[in-house]
């Protein structure tokens, strides 16, 4: 009986190295990028779990014959991201592109190309999804510093597959992509209900906010303003400080109405913290620089360890008596803020965009009292508490489904049951992997 990574095959099934049943495996190229070219340029960031997002490709500028590119897609590859913490390791497949221009892998991409006759590319692109295989990439495959992994192309030529006949290959892979999609399609409506929870959400909340501006009018925050703050951004470590050490927040703290205090960066030993920076419950924050879709995030400081930072992105707003703090971070949720922001933002790239205090200032705000303030706060916060205990119990779901997903795909390409009398509904029960 053989076995790989330590799990026992079935008697007749046997395994081999992936170099020695791929035609092909190794990284893409680096593309020249340009706005229109005649040939796509896949990258990480196009090569997701759910399948390859055809939005996130570029193009690269080329004169020739495509195939001869280092990294030229064919039907049937299986791509592996192979650098970076989060994305290594992420396996997809290749069909063809949407417009039916030629395409290649770029440089953090390797290409696997099977041998046909010997390992079934849909069989290997499961097998290399699998729960075995992606412990193996980050136990044994990784090399280089932290933040700089990735997958060294001779242990990844090494590493085993197993290998039931040919016939046997093209079935599991054939069971897998029918129970696969089935839990696939239960993950795109659990998201759907996710969406529309919170687009529910946010229809009522414009739906109040309009309600209140037309009953009483809007008046620019400029009035209410005492003053604003902004910290520094130092060279910091790329690690969250502990609950002892001084942090500098990083753009991520701040959503729209949230405050999440993990996201900071650790103040280097012997840096002398701003102490005048620190936050403190009840400050309202409000983010000047992030992506058009976040720039202008804007939360109130709950209660909050000591010891975190203002960064230079993050204005700290101080408002006189008149106007409550949770007010404006609840106005500023709706679409009226939002749209100004992305619409005030400028940035030199997409990714980054950027508002100026000046803007903030002119944020329209109903002109009602310190009362109908605290009403609309409660009012606000009594609807996401419901919500919030909405979102955990179908992030669970998400969660269940992934762990169903991949049980099922390891105990398939392992053997641990027979896919011609086996039904996915049940087949993850009792298995252990």
């Amino acid at each position: 009986m053989s076995s790989v990574l330590g799990i026992s095959l079935p008697g007749e099934w046997s395994s081999a190295p992936l170099k020695h049943v791929t035609t092909y495996l190794n990284r893409g190229s680096a593309p020249t990028y340009v706005d229109e070219g005649p040939v796509r340029a896949v990258s990480q960031a196009a090569n997701q779990n759910a399948g390859l997002d055809w939005t996130r490709t570029r193009f690269h500028d080329f004169n020739g014959d495509p195939r001869k590119l280092k990294g030229f897609l064919r039907p049937d590859d299986v791509l592996i991201n192979s650098t970076g913490t989060g994305t290594l390791g992420r396996v997809g497949y290749f069909d063809q592109s949407p417009d039916g221009l030629p395409c290649m892998a770029d440089s953090h991409v390797t290409v696997a190309r099977s041998t046909r006759g010997k390992l079934d590319p849909r069989f290997m692109y499961y097998w290399l999804s699998s729960r075995p295989f992606q412990g193996f990439v980050h136990a044994a495959l990784v090399v280089g510093a932290t933040n700089q992994i990735e997958l060294n192309r001779d242990r990844l030529g090494d590493a085993p597959v197993p290998l039931p006949e040919i016939e046997e290959q093209c079935r599991i892979a054939a069971f897998l992509d029918v129970e696969t999609a089935r839990i696939d399609r239960l993950v795109i409506l659990q998201r759907s209900v996710l969406r529309k929870i919170d687009e529910r959400e946010a229809t009522q909340l414009d739906l109040e906010i309009d309600e209140l501006v037309e009953r009483h009018g809007a008046v620019p925050l400029r009035r209410f303003l005492l003053g604003v703050d902004q910290g520094t951004s130092p060279q910091c470590d790329a690690v969250p400080a502990a609950d002892d050490e001084w942090g500098v927040l990083k753009v991520s703290c701040l959503r729209p109405g949230n405050f999440v205090p993990a996201e900071n960066k650790r103040l280097p030993e012997g840096t002398e913290p701003d102490s005048i920076s620190e936050v403190r419950e009840g400050d309202l924050l409000i983010v000047r620089a992030n992506t058009p879709q976040l720039v202008g995030s804007t939360a109130v400081v709950p209660k909050v360890r000591r010891r975190l930072l203002l960064s230079d992105k993050i204005f700290r707003v101080r408002l006189d008596d008149r106007l409550s703090a949770d007010f404006v971070a609840a106005i500023a949720r709706g679409r009226r803020i939002r749209a100004l922001c992305s619409a005030g933002s400028n940035g030199a790239s997409q990714s980054m965009a950027n508002i100026r205090f000046e803007e903030v200032k002119a944020w329209p705000m109903p002109a009602v009292g310190p009362g109908a303030q605290a009403d609309f706060v409660a009012k606000v916060a009594n609807g996401r508490a419901v919500l919030d205990k909405l979102h955990p119990r179908i992030e669970r779901q998400l969660a269940l489904f992934a762990e169903r997903r991949q049980a099922l795909i390891t105990a398939a390409v392992t053997g641990q049951f027979d896919v011609s009398t086996a039904s996915g509904r049940n087949v993850t029960e009792g298995i252990t992997v």
